[in-house]
């Protein structure tokens, strides 16, 4: 049985400066020798020779060095353009499975089944999907513990939300979840044209993780999921919006957001257990109109490699995509 890893707020700024060690184009001087034990060695393209191709054999080269799989999906809705690799490999989701969970919750509240307003008794006893049998989640094992100090107590709708995308919280998740039930989430996407990524059960359910029934991802379906939220296809354009400026209150900034200019305004969802690191973002260049980015990472035992290696992928697309070719 898979455990989450507790999750610390790192200092952004370090991160930022150590991932830029993975690549060159922008120039950001960085402390840290050129031969750390943690640095990915894979050459870039430089900015100019930065095509598509190009782009696909660095991250083949890097997947490569770090023996692992690697899932992209990039879309910049202002020009159109994109890339992809890997991105119809399915990996388990973990935490990104947070952001159709929310859509629904959205969702629901607006077809009269309950106000974001409303409140749920929190507790810490869920059914498994296997049998119904009862278990609990571990709070070491969470990233939040607000909700814990809570049990038996009643918590709003709409706190349970922010705290599921911002700190990640799996007890607000699994209470969200047993309210709107997987098999709505798994309708609404299917409806929204997305199709492999799967919302099965809740978080902890050991009975469910051994049966091989996870919840699963791609990096293009999550890609459309955040589109769709963009695009006001996800639920009204007023519940769309608040969506997205919850995801732009994200706690978690080591990944996509660490690779990107401060100037860009990042809307993300992190995932992350053992031997997996993700991250999907809506990001926010001035002047302009968003672009999607979906980085998935299977195999990189190293969760601060994993974090430094998403923040390179996303530093390289902007560059090459955005900075460069507006």
């Amino acid at each position: 049985m898979f455990k989450t890893k507790r999750r610390r707020l790192r200092c952004v700024f370090r991160l930022f400066m150590a991932g830029a060690l993975l690549f060159s184009p922008i120039s950001f001087a960085s402390p840290l020798a050129p031969d750390s034990p943690r640095l990915v060695h894979a050459t870039c393209p430089t900015t100019s020779a930065a095509d598509a191709s190009m782009l696909k054999a660095w991250l083949q080269k890097l997947s490569d060095s770090l023996h692992a799989e690697i899932g992209v999906a990039f879309r910049d809705l202002h020009t159109g353009r994109e890339l992809f690799f890997n991105e119809k490999i399915l990996m388990h989701a973990a935490s990104t499975m947070k952001v159709p969970v929310m859509i629904e919750v959205f969702r629901q509240s607006e077809a009269g089944k309950f106000r974001l307003d409303d409140s749920l008794l929190v507790k810490n006893e869920f059914a498994s999907i296997v049998d119904g049998s009862p278990y609990a989640l571990d709070l070491d094992d969470d990233s939040d513990e607000l909700f814990y100090m809570a049990m038996d107590r009643k918590a709003a709708i709409r706190d349970l939300v922010e705290a599921m995308i911002t700190v990640s919280s799996n007890l607000a998740t699994n209470l969200l979840i047993e309210l709107i039930q997987a098999q709505n989430v798994m309708a609404t996407l299917a409806q929204l044209g997305v199709h492999n990524m799967k919302v099965l059960r809740g978080v902890e359910d050991g009975k469910a993780y051994e049966a091989g029934l996870n919840n699963r991802t791609d990096a293009h379906d999550l890609m459309l999921t955040l589109e769709a939220l963009v695009q006001n296809r996800a639920a009204s354009p007023a519940s769309c919006r608040t969506m997205i400026e919850i995801l732009k209150r994200q706690k978690f900034r080591e990944n996509i957001p660490a690779g990107l200019p401060p100037e860009v305004i990042v809307g993300n969802k992190t995932g992350s257990i053992t031997a997996i690191d993700h991250d999907a973002a809506l990001l926010f260049p001035p002047n302009r109109k968003p672009c999607l980015l979906v980085v998935l990472t299977r195999g990189i035992e190293d969760h601060e490699q994993a974090q430094h290696t998403i923040a390179a992928i996303a530093r390289q697309l902007y560059e090459a995509f955005v900075l460069k070719r507006n």
